[in-house]
């Protein structure tokens, strides 16, 4: 073994939260190494060359609102997007697009190459150096050794994967990349728990041997968006998606071969997405249901592959042909490339801070896939957050970490380390309490100067920020003092627009309440200035929203009392009085950061809380900061709303 060099920050993976976490430590100033497996596959798509969707959008907005790469790279990669959901309201609209999966690898390669404080290299990591509870540095297969003051776990499905097809199963990443052997083995030498799960992925055929006159089709949006604040709303549908169903032959095969599925047959030992099921698994569960849904989707401008949505599976090469081939549109089908499940080992969340920290391990952070999560976008926002704050472990600062109220990469995170989890976790909305404060849309408006006080949003972005910031300000300005009377000429362009006429005066704020009218309808209307589409979506959502969001800010003040009393890390559960012994215990397991953390852990009361309050109180006294009684009972009365849905 030999030193190599020694570096601030070593991020081991270079997925989609390897990405995130090394241009975030990099761009916060830390000399950082990516160590990846195969430099040719950074940013690998082994899935869906998708971003967004429900839940999910709203991370990539988030992430990019702090400065982050995946959405600049989606919005510069896409074949095809759409916004799901506009049937209801604003809260779950979700932007989705469909990606050029070799175009966002490379650009993002790119990124990663050309960014300041950053050396990427192909490196096997076999085991991490820990002296004294604290990390080291890492050694590679080869006997390289790479000093560090934190690192960063991206690992992925790469932990000891194993593929498995039908009777054949292997060591193994995704499409036939290599996994990692014994970097598992230093972990757990090391006290970290491991969990074993699964995912699968369906078959990739061939778009000449498709009718897609039997299918139907599936456009992009007219009205165009972005995922980044800092990309123009533009056109970017240049491939169409197509939908077709499965059906009972399809079914009947399935049943007929579930002998030879792995996950029935017993070949399988981890644990899979209960949201994202394999098509086996959804004829077994779903017996009742005549057809399943099946989304055909390109995987890029310059290729025949084509994905196909819904149809997850690890049943054998025969069976895959026997039941593709009964899909109208896939009767003549070839496949590309074979459908696939595959094995992999991951961290249990329970392990970790808020900051995604390993508790037992200074300088050891982890994220992604390799923390039991599911999808891109998941470990994408947990790879930045990871990044930042190992970023601050490294100056010496406080840890950055975002509430439930905030952002949905608050939620994420916290489900994860509150309250673990069984299966690969996803998100989705109605994970989030405060959906109509958590938008897509306002991402920027909630994150941006965070983001920016923290030193990893550009100036650049901050300007166009604060830009934005003012529009929406002056507009909303104009509304509120515009008057608009009753007068016969004011009715008729009323009456034109569609909507009621009004009785007494009153202003243009009050017209835009009205679910039929936006602010462009308005301001053409009575000769107001125009604004950028964002923008004007801003104004809108927030007029016509108004009451709804007051009340759920007002929910959000109640709680946010708790999430500010910060416990000590230290702090003895196993000696507190007056609390149950599964709160003791659990309290002691997961050793929650915030009293409203704390609230959230199932098996811990209110009357735990409240005791856990108290003293608290009396320990801060004891050290001179001096919180009131009053506060203090102003605190516990607070507990039970804050406890509410959260065991």
């Amino acid at each position: 073994m030999y030193t190599v060099d020694t570096y601030d920050v070593i991020v081991i993976g270079g997925g989609h939260a390897g990405c995130e976490a090394a241009l975030a430590t990099a761009r916060m100033g830390q000399r950082t190494l990516m160590a990846t497996l195969n430099l040719d596959n950074i940013a690998l798509m082994p899935c869906n060359p998708a971003v967004g969707g429900p839940g999910k959008s709203h991370l990539v907005y988030e992430l990019d609102a702090l400065g982050g790469q995946m959405a600049i790279n989606a919005d510069a990669t896409a074949v095809q997007m759409r916004m799901l959901n506009t049937g209801k309201g604003p809260a779950v609209h979700s932007l989705r697009a469909q990606s050029d999966k070799v175009a966002y690898q490379r650009l993002m390669k790119e990124t990663l190459e050309n960014t300041d404080n950053l050396n990427v290299k192909q490196i096997m990591v076999n085991e991490l150096i820990i002296e004294d509870g604290e990390v080291k540095g890492i050694i590679s297969e080869l006997g390289e050794v790479y000093a560090a003051k934190a690192i960063i776990l991206c690992t992925g499905t790469y932990l000891k994967g194993k593929i498995i097809t039908g009777e054949l199963s292997y060591t193994g990443g995704p499409n036939g990349q290599r996994a990692a052997e014994n970097l598992s083995a230093s972990l757990l030498k090391h006290g970290i728990e491991l969990m074993r799960f699964k995912t699968g992925t369906p078959a990739r055929v061939d778009q000449r041997t498709l009718n897609t006159e039997v299918m139907t089709e599936q456009p992009g949006d007219s009205m165009h968006r972005a995922f980044s604040f800092m990309s123009d709303w533009t056109d970017r549908n240049s491939r169409v998606c197509w939908l077709t169903y499965t059906n009972a032959a399809t079914h009947e095969i399935i049943r007929d071969n579930l002998f030879r599925a792995p996950m029935y047959s017993g070949m399988i030992k981890g644990t899979g997405p209960r949201y994202c099921p394999s098509i086996e698994d959804k004829v077994v569960r779903f017996s009742d249901k005549s057809r399943h849904q099946l989304f055909v989707e390109p995987e890029g401008n310059h290729t025949n592959e084509m994905y196909v949505q819904g149809m997850s599976t690890s049943l054998p090469i025969d069976v895959q042909y026997q039941f593709l081939r009964t899909i109208p549109g896939l009767e003549n089908v070839e496949i590309m490339r074979p459908a696939y499940a595959i094995e992999y080992d991951c961290l249990n969340p329970l392990q970790l801070t808020p900051a995604l920290g390993v508790k037992k391990i200074k300088g050891l952070y982890s994220a992604g896939q390799a923390n039991g999560t599911s999808g891109y976008e998941e470990a994408a926002a947990q790879g930045l957050m990871a990044g930042i704050n190992a970023a601050l472990y490294v100056q010496g600062k406080d840890p950055f970490i975002l509430s439930r109220s905030e952002a949905y990469i608050g939620v994420l995170i916290d489900d994860l380390v509150t309250k673990g989890t069984k299966e690969p976790y996803r998100m989705m909305t109605s994970r989030s309490e405060y959906r109509l404060l958590l938008r897509q849309d306002n991402a920027d408006l909630r994150l941006t100067e965070k983001g920016y006080a923290i030193g990893l949003v550009t100036q650049e972005r901050y300007d166009r920020f604060m830009k934005k910031k003012a529009a929406i300000e002056e507009g909303t300005d104009i509304l509120r003092k515009t008057s608009v009377n009753p007068t016969n000429e004011v009715q008729a362009k009323l009456a034109a627009l569609g909507t009621a006429p009004i009785r007494t005066g009153q202003y243009a704020y009050d017209l835009v309440k009205r679910t039929e009218l936006t602010y462009g309808m308005v301001a053409d209307t009575f000769g107001l200035p125009r604004y950028t589409p964002d923008v004007e979506e801003e104004i809108d959502i927030a007029i016509t929203y108004e009451g709804y969001i007051k009340k759920q800010a007002e929910q959000v003040a109640k709680v946010r009392k708790l999430e500010e009393k910060i416990i000590p890390a230290d702090w003895n559960y196993s000696e507190m009085k007056g609390i149950s012994l599964e709160a003791q215990q659990k309290l002691d397991l997961i050793r929650p950061h915030s009293i409203g953390q704390a609230s959230r852990i199932s098996g811990v009361s209110p009357a735990d809380i409240s005791v856990l309050l108290v003293q608290l109180e009396q320990y801060q006294r004891n050290l001179g900061k001096g919180a009131t009684a009053e506060a203090t009972t102003a605190d516990a009365s607070a507990t039970e709303d804050a406890t509410k849905g959260g065991n």
